[in-house]
Parts: C-alpha cells; sequence; structure tokens
C-alpha cells in the first residue's frame, strides 16, 4: 500500500499496490503493521453503506471524544466525492477541509483520523461505501456539522438528491461552543 498525507493533518490516502498477472490483479487493502507505521490505531468495527442515487449526500458526521472514532473509507462500488473537515480545536488544520473522490476501479481509500468530520456524496447511482473504524460506534457522541454550512465553504459537485433530516438539520457551525464542548469532553 501507498500511503500519502493529505492536507488535513493526521489524514492518509491510502492506495492499493497491484500484483497483476493474466488473472487480473491482487492487492493488500490492509495492514494492521503499515497502518500503525502510520499511526493509525487497530480496526475494532466495520460498516458499509449503500447509496440508491447520484447526488445522495451523508455527513458530516463525527464523535466527541472519548469516543472519537478515526475511519477507513473505500468506495467498493460506484464512486463518490469524500470530504474531510478538520473539527479538532488543537489541530494546526482546524476548520479546513479537503476533498478526495474514491471509486471502486481504482480501489482506493482515505484515512480519517479522530475528531475530523466526514461526508460523501455519491457520484453515481448504486454506489457502496465500506468503512473501518478504530473505535465502537456510540450513538450518544455522534454528532455532525451541516453540510452546507457556510463557515466551512464546502462546495459539492452534484445537486443534493437525498440527504437525512439529522444531517439536513444542524445549527450553524459556532466555533466557540464548539471549543468548549470539545475540552470539556477530552
Amino acid at each position: 500500500m501507498r500511503f500519502t498525507p493529505l492536507p488535513i493533518a493526521g489524514a492518509w490516502a491510502v492506495d492499493v499496490e497491484r500484483h497483476s498477472d493474466e488473472r487480473g490483479f491482487f492487492a493488500r487493502t490492509w495492514c494492521s503493521e503499515e497502518f500503525a507505521a502510520h499511526g493509525i490505531a487497530p480496526i475494532v468495527q466495520a460498516s458499509v453503506s449503500f447509496n440508491r442515487r447520484a447526488g445522495t449526500l451523508r455527513g458530516m458526521h463525527f464523535a466527541w471524544p472519548p469516543a472519537a472514532e478515526g475511519k477507513l473509507v473505500r468506495c467498493t462500488q460506484g464512486r463518490v466525492h469524500d470530504v474531510l473537515l478538520d473539527l479538532r480545536p488543537g489541530s494546526a488544520t482546524f476548520l479546513q477541509h479537503h476533498a478526495v473522490v474514491l471509486q471502486s476501479v481504482e480501489h482506493n481509500a482515505v484515512f480519517i483520523p479522530s475528531g475530523v468530520a466526514h461526508g460523501f456524496q455519491a457520484l453515481q447511482d448504486d454506489c457502496e461505501v465500506s468503512y473501518m473504524m478504530t473505535e465502537a460506534y456510540l450513538a450518544h457522541w455522534a454528532d455532525g456539522v451541516r453540510h452546507d454550512d457556510p463557515r466551512f465553504g464546502i462546495r459539492w459537485p452534484l445537486p443534493v438528491a437525498m440527504i437525512a433530516a439529522r444531517d439536513a438539520g444542524y445549527a450553524d457551525f459556532d466555533v466557540d461552543a464548539h471549543r468548549r464542548r470539545f475540552a470539556a469532553a477530552g
């Protein structure tokens, strides 16, 4: 695997190294030793998301400490526009975002460190996204910020075709309240 640092502190693009022959190819997608060498905690949970329509948007999700989870995200069917948003007040990249395109034909992935919000938009119908997390999901620590909050200036490539009411309904981001809650939770 090839690990390329992204502009968000602690985030990595993770690309497979293909070993090809007449049958196709083989590539490793996970190795605890390689991920640990890049500061990534062990994986404890995995999930999948299926998205029927292009334009479907999920996010921007994160979890508060102490349940903040890092995520390895890969599009296993189709193509998605994936966005990372740094919500860690002590980070040099606090409130910055970065987007990558994940696509099943590339087998690429992105590692999103804990404290960084994550969301994606399906770029075609019938997209499937696989998640591997460093912490178990705990609903009472889960939270999010609005995908179109002007504070962040995130641009999505397609009009939003579908979004959960919860994701569309987050209040405007209050940086001072966020800093206080983050400090209290940590």
